[in-house]
């Protein structure tokens, strides 16, 4: 092959195919032959044709040009492409394809199976946070309990990790109760805490002034073990 030859194979170019057409086109009700009358109607717009005749999509495909008027017909009711029609700068009028109402169409389902996935994922952790209670509280919980979980992560937009992090600050100081945790996240949304990070430093902070000012009172009693401090935040 001549060196002439292979920059021309060079100037053909690519086209670029979004992954979500491949992996969605059945979902979307295309057939492959629409599939693949779109790609070419793309191929047409990047190079600067942009109302491609179904004579030069037949030379491309093993459809005729009669098929191809029918794809087209198709893709166009069913709202993948539109005729754009307009008026050059000397008056004459012409006609373009716009494939903008498939990218609307690949951008929905992309939200849309975003969206879902969060749900999903919401849904999982909602039902983690429940399960992390009953094993703290080594039995199933009551309606009510149920219910202010439900309170903490619909109504007081509490992240289930913050919830979780509470359920743990509880533990940790002894006071496994659902007074004790609701005070916990009550407290961290007043200061403005919403991350984990946010409520790890507060309750670092807490036991560092905690433990302060418990050791002058334990050296003067000589007590030679500790408890792990904690912060009261019923006290607050």
């Amino acid at each position: 092959m001549q060196k002439s030859e292979i920059l021309d194979w060079l100037k053909e170019g690519n086209i670029t195919i979004p992954a979500m057409l491949l992996s969605q086109y059945k979902q979307m009700n295309l057939s492959e032959q629409e599939l693949v009358l779109l790609l070419h109607v793309q191929y047409f717009l990047e190079r600067g044709n942009a109302f491609p005749t179904p004579v030069e999509l037949a030379n491309r495909m093993t459809a005729s040009s009669l098929e191809c008027s029918k794809l087209l017909r198709s893709l166009i009711q069913k709202g993948f492409i539109e005729i754009i029609e307009g008026y050059s700068q000397e008056g004459i009028r012409f006609e373009r394809y716009s494939l903008q109402p498939l990218q609307e169409k690949l951008v929905e389902r992309f939200l849309g199976s975003r969206k879902k996935e969060q749900a999903r994922q919401k849904q999982s952790e909602e039902s983690d946070v429940y399960t992390c209670f009953e094993k703290e509280f080594g039995r199933p919980l009551s309606p009510f309990e149920c219910e202010t979980l439900g309170m903490w992560m619909d109504d007081d937009q509490h992240d289930p990790i913050i919830i979780k992090y509470a359920l743990r600050e509880a533990v940790i100081s002894g006071k496994l109760n659902f007074r004790y945790i609701d005070r916990i996240l009550f407290e961290w949304k007043k200061n403005g805490i919403k991350t984990i990070e946010q409520a790890r430093k507060q309750s670092r902070k807490f036991r560092q002034h905690q433990s302060h000012n418990q050791r002058p009172l334990q050296e003067e009693a000589k007590v030679q073990s500790r408890p792990v401090p904690f912060y009261n935040w019923l006290e607050q």
